[in-house]
């Protein structure tokens, strides 16, 4: 089968491009998923995240039906649909739920499109972080409760694209779910809420941690175009994944903010590439570590490194003025608890799917949308800090003349240049793609 190439939409063009679309596409009163309804559920991105959310989404959701799948590459959809057979031969649950057609399943850039067009309720969002923002925006626009993975995006112009899809979304009452699963752990959500009522004090600083070994990446193909091959390695291109202080440590930095209660407001940070500088690896870092403070003068100190070989840590440590928590299972001090029924740690993965859909069909879907926003920028503001070697606060990073989205042009059949690895003291907060 013949791969379809199509130039992807940046943010710098979406608007043109989808609006009309998308107005076509949008049901007025919003989705009506009420009693024993079944909600059709898409999938854009059958990546193995992707495909991991649609199974744990019909594992743990009753009356809900995957419909659609949609994905630019057309060997990751077929991989993708036998994963789920394969699921679906081992769990009788799960095959009533998989009503994936051929007629809905699309390919190529445009593939999120098609699928939004399919008569689905509730779409799972999987591609890569950079296409985020266009996606969120697409869905919302046509109607559609939301699964997001996270982050939800790469740059400042995302964030605030995104935040003005959290207000379309509350004004139409749709749900979103994003895949910060710890916010669904029985385990972290009890301690969280100990912490918040002052069991330790004031909470005046903490750490937290994501370090581990490396992660995969996929040898280039002759028939790849440049775009094709950063795309499948999209870990490893800051317009794809952030860096993967964006991509994969945001879930401690969403636990600090959600335990602060609020988002810093300045980061000084430093980071490199130490190990990863194959030209396999593009030009992301391999390690971070930066200081946020908060607007009450507590301090995070944030920690993130893929390098084999190195002693890992994954987890949040919090200290106030009365104790000590990890924030998922023991506070030390004055009031000292420990988590006691682990019967009660669900799978989070699953649990996160299992809230929102129950949460659609109660009437009042929640929309987690801002909070993870405001955890992705948390990121971002870091990466940025070490990226420059500048302090960055909140406001000037939000506001920043950022794009990281390579135009249209740019991503079509000819040559796409690597962007350079990033060096502080020279690289700018403002800057484009390719900068």
């Amino acid at each position: 089968m013949t791969e379809t190439r199509i130039p992807p939409v940046s943010r710098r063009t979406f608007i043109q491009t989808t609006t009309a679309a998308a107005a076509a596409m949008a049901w007025p009163g919003g989705v009506h998923i009420f009693g024993q309804d079944i909600i059709r559920i898409g999938l854009i991105g059958c990546g193995g995240r992707g495909t991991g959310a649609a199974g744990d989404c019909m594992r743990g959701a009753e009356g809900v039906e995957l419909v659609a799948l949609g994905d630019l590459a057309p060997d990751r959809l077929a991989q993708c649909r036998a994963q789920l057979d394969k699921l679906a031969a081992s769990n009788p649950a799960v095959a009533a739920k998989l009503k994936v057609t051929d007629e809905r399943c699309f390919t190529g850039f445009d593939a999120y499109k098609k699928v939004l067009a399919a008569d689905v309720d509730l779409v799972i969002l999987a591609t890569p972080p950079g296409y985020r923002p266009t996606h969120l925006a697409a869905a919302v626009d046509a109607g559609k409760h939301v699964f997001s993975e996270k982050p939800v995006a790469v740059d400042a112009a995302g964030i605030r694209s995104v935040l003005a899809t959290y207000e379309r979304a509350r004004a139409k009452n749709l749900g979103i779910g994003v895949g910060t699963q710890r916010r669904h752990q029985a385990d972290y959500m009890e301690t969280i809420a100990r912490l918040q009522d002052g069991t330790i004090g004031d909470i005046m600083s903490g750490q937290v941690f994501w370090n581990q070994g490396g992660l995969w990446s996929r040898d280039r193909k002759p028939e790849w175009t440049d775009a094709e091959w950063q795309i499948r390695n999209w870990l490893y291109f800051t317009w794809l994944s952030g860096d993967h202080i964006v991509e994969q440590h945001v879930h401690n930095l969403d636990v600090a903010n959600w335990v602060l209660g609020a988002h810093p407001v300045k980061a000084t940070g430093v980071g490199g590439r130490q190990f990863r500088t194959e030209a396999k690896y593009g030009h992301i870092y391999d390690h971070f570590a930066v200081d946020y403070e908060y607007a009450n003068g507590a301090r995070i100190l944030s920690m993130c490194r893929q390098i084999p070989g190195s002693a890992n840590r994954v987890g949040e440590w919090f200290i106030g003025t009365k104790g000590q928590s990890d924030a998922s299972s023991k506070i030390l001090g004055e009031a000292a608890w420990t988590y006691t029924q682990p019967e009660r740690r669900p799978n989070g993965y699953v649990q996160e799917h299992t809230d929102l859909v129950a949460s659609i069909r109660s009437g009042n879907p929640y929309n987690e949308l801002k909070q993870v926003a405001e955890s992705t920028m948390t990121a971002i503001m870091g990466r940025e800090a070490a990226y420059t070697g500048q302090e960055m606060t909140w406001d000037g990073v939000l506001n920043a003349q950022q794009d990281l989205t390579p135009p249209v042009g740019a991503t079509a059949y000819g040559p796409m240049t690597v962007p350079p690895v990033p060096m502080p003291g020279r690289t700018k907060l403002d800057r484009t793609w390719n900068e």
